[in-house]
């Protein structure tokens, strides 16, 4: 098994022993392959994600049978949702026991492969050891084929075991053929003709465009049809955020919906115009929609639209060198216009905690520094306000929500480049689902400097629930003191406050190894408004307690 790995190009394997495993964890013990332990599965699948995402490859996942493999739903769920390629392997009980759950073997299921086949990409098996080599090129394959996505494959404890026959050479070749798939000629023919011809083309840039790399392709198209372009959350970096075609990523603003709303030909690429990307489906466009995607079961899922079902990439270089050029010299006043109508709208709420606090962490973080952001009140921040500055170095667990990413993701970034210092951001309530990872850090030493923002609960939730029931209930949590916790591990830990949060940010960043900064502020988050809201300014009185932040916060 850890011969065929090696030969698809595996380096990094992620994951945790059990008992059924303890045969393929020690002939990961004596390979070339490198291995970062965690000390929670479903943290060792959030590692694996977040190596997947930077390194642009598959992440191998080991894990063992039954709460082992259980563990790690929760992270395949992310990586589903976020297309990164993490190949999850887990242990099986000796294949006597499959299928009947009646045999009393340790950690036994009924049928384990069955918990993962709602939420993976694909499910493989071996049963032999023969198995093995075409199983796991069988699962690297689906991984790697567009759109990516994380894969599942179990082989029992007594296969893993078994002594391989003396006549069976190693594993040296696999060869896998991912699947991109190509625009059609006519469809991307008619694409250009509607963009060539549009009055008001605009775009929108969502997280395919990243994951295809065609951050370049994507300036050269809104350049020649000078369409403004917005990024959805999880496509941050996609386009320049100065640019001055960028509408940059408020998407949870009225006037931005309904600027998007009113384009006569909107491009949408490698996004399915979910939930967090129409403003939560009060989007309503009035003009025609082509939409690129990888995915072919998100085209026209939410709104009518000439679908094209192909990688973001080769679409977007089809359509480069098909559309014509359009003069308009109106579309980067038209995109400062809406710029500043956003943060007038953003600063008529009257705080500058949260805008100061996200400026300080822009500042402190290297340019090319990536950054993994918890489901916490500043992460909401950063999806509108922050200018991640470079494709694929801000991430957020904004594809399917669970608690607990930022820390763990960071360390699998950071096994993916130790070069560079990694940030990550969370609150306390989701810091507490990874605290144990600190000692993952100090042992392995990762460059990874953790922002914990304390307000002495599950801020987000607490204010969903005050604004929507008059009330919190469950909201608030005991906490340790998180920098004392810190250096019981070893690890270095400050706590700062607003005014000193960019030097201290800065110096833990600079420094090696592994540190944490906590921040104790209570934030709130910006007042939303959604397309037909009668104003601008907010009129509720949940509204009117909101804060704000820049619009060019950076």
């Amino acid at each position: 098994m850890v011969e065929a790995l090696q030969a698809l190009g595996a380096q990094t394997a992620f994951g945790l022993p059990g008992q059924h495993a303890l045969g393929l964890f020690d002939a990961l013990g004596r390979s070339a392959l490198r291995y970062v332990g965690l000390r929670v599965e479903n943290n060792a699948g959030f590692a694996a994600d977040a190596y997947a995402r930077t390194a642009r490859t598959v992440a191998p996942l080991m894990v063992s049978t039954g709460p082992g493999a259980l563990m790690t739903l929760a992270a395949l769920q992310e990586s589903a949702a976020a297309s990164a390629p993490v190949l999850a392997i887990g242990s099986q009980v000796p294949a006597a026991g499959l299928g009947g759950g009646r045999h009393g073997y340790l950690h036994e299921l009924r049928d384990q492969s069955a918990s993962f086949r709602d939420v993976v990409k694909s499910v493989h098996s071996a049963r032999t050891q023969s198995q093995i080599p075409s199983a796991i090129a069988e699962a690297w394959e689906s991984a790697l084929s567009v759109p990516h996505g994380p894969v599942w494959l179990e082989i029992p404890q007594d296969v893993l075991l078994a002594p391989v026959d003396p006549d069976v050479p190693p594993v040296r070749t696999l060869t896998v053929r991912p699947r991109v798939p190509e625009p059609r000629p006519e469809l991307i023919e008619a694409a250009a003709e509607l963009l060539s011809a549009a009055e008001r083309p605009a775009i929108l840039a969502g997280g395919g465009v990243v994951r295809a790399g065609a951050e370049a392709e994507l300036r050269a198209l809104a350049e020649r049809l000078q369409a403004p372009v917005a990024t959805t959350f999880g496509g941050k970096g996609a386009f320049p955020w100065t640019h001055p075609l960028s509408l940059q990523s408020w998407l949870e603003d009225r006037h931005t919906t309904d600027f998007l709303a009113d384009a006569d030909v909107l491009l949408v690429l490698g996004s399915g115009l979910g939930e967090l990307s129409s403003n939560y489906h009060t989007f309503r466009p009035r003009g025609r929609v082509v939409q690129i995607e990888a995915d072919a079961g998100k085209l026209a899922a939410n709104h009518p639209a000439l679908g094209i079902h192909a990688d973001a990439r080769l679409a977007l270089r089809a359509l480069r060198e098909t559309a014509g050029t359009r003069e308009d010299d109106t579309a980067p006043g038209r995109v400062r216009a809406l710029l500043d109508r956003v943060g007038e709208r953003i600063a008529s709420q009257g705080l500058t905690l949260e805008q100061d606090v996200l400026a300080a962490v822009r500042e402190a973080l290297p340019p090319r520094a990536p950054s993994f952001w918890d489901m916490t009140i500043l992460a909401y921040w950063a999806w509108s306000a922050f200018d991640a500055r470079h494709p694929n170095t801000m991430h957020s667990a904004q594809g399917a929500g669970g608690l607990g990413y930022a820390f763990p993701a960071a360390l699998g970034a950071a096994a993916a480049d130790p070069t560079r210092p990694v940030l990550a951001v969370s609150g306390d309530g989701g810091a507490m689902y990874s605290l144990a990872e600190l000692a993952t850090a100090r042992q392995y030493g990762a460059p990874v400097t953790w922002l914990i923002v304390d307000d002495g609960g599950y801020g987000i939730l607490r204010e969903y629930m005050t604004d929507t029931f008059g009330r919190a209930t469950g909201t608030e949590l005991a906490r340790p003191d998180f920098a004392a916790l810190a250096e019981s591990f070893g690890v270095p830990a400050v706590t700062s406050s607003p005014e000193r949060l960019r030097a201290d940010l800065a110096a833990a960043l600079a420094a090696p190894g592994p540190s944490v900064v906590v921040l104790p502020a209570l934030l709130r988050m910006f007042a939303p408004t959604h397309l037909g809201d009668s104003a601008a300014s907010p009129t509720s009185e949940s509204e009117q307690s909101a804060p704000t932040v820049d619009a060019n916060c950076s």
